[in-house]
């Protein structure tokens, strides 16, 4: 009986340390996913903005590669890498002086030389902006852009203290107003 009972346990841990052994995970995705939230509190019932977006950087395999290459002037970006990145209003807000409905939106930009237009859109979970829609715009404002002396290798988002979101990639900075 203790033989039949050692191999029945042997058996069972052979078995399940199999089906773990033989799990495939990706590897590290190059342009990993980030949150920025507003306010940056702990709290999730404080939360009143909260934003899903992937890092791109510009240095690639050692090689620098140029932010109008990336996020091309004229052109609309889905605002980060891999799918578009989502904006959630907790609350009802106005940003860059439009109103807006709380909700979640697809959050595109299209850079500009002195400023570039935000643009928030109601199809979710797309992928780049290869399937972009303009008819399902919420709202396209401008948002103004600085240059910074500290350039950003990967492309980050945050809030100021007032609540205006800032994105920042190289040297560009770009700032949107926000009030809730």
């Amino acid at each position: 009986m203790k033989k039949f009972l050692s191999l029945t346990i042997l058996m069972l841990t052979l078995t399940f340390s199999t089906e773990l052994a033989a799990q495939k995970f990706s590897g590290l995705d190059i342009s990993p996913a980030d949150i920025a939230t507003y306010p940056s509190s702990y709290r999730v019932s404080d939360k009143a903005i909260k934003v899903v977006y992937s890092r791109p950087k510009l240095k690639k395999d050692g090689v620098n590669r140029d932010l109008a290459d990336l996020a091309p002037v004229g052109k609309v970006w889905r605002t980060g890498a891999n799918e578009a990145s989502e904006i959630t209003f907790y609350k009802d807000a106005t940003v860059g002086g439009k109103a807006v409905k709380a909700g979640s939106y697809s959050l595109f930009t299209i850079p500009g030389e002195d400023e570039w237009t935000i643009i928030l859109n109601s199809n979710l979970n797309q992928w780049g902006a290869y399937s972009y829609d303009s008819a399902a715009d919420v709202i396209r404002v401008s948002a103004r852009t600085s240059t910074a002396n500290e350039s950003l290798d990967i492309f980050s988002i945050a809030f100021a203290d007032d609540g205006d979101l800032v994105m920042g990639w190289g040297n560009t900075r770009v700032s949107l107003d926000i009030s809730l």
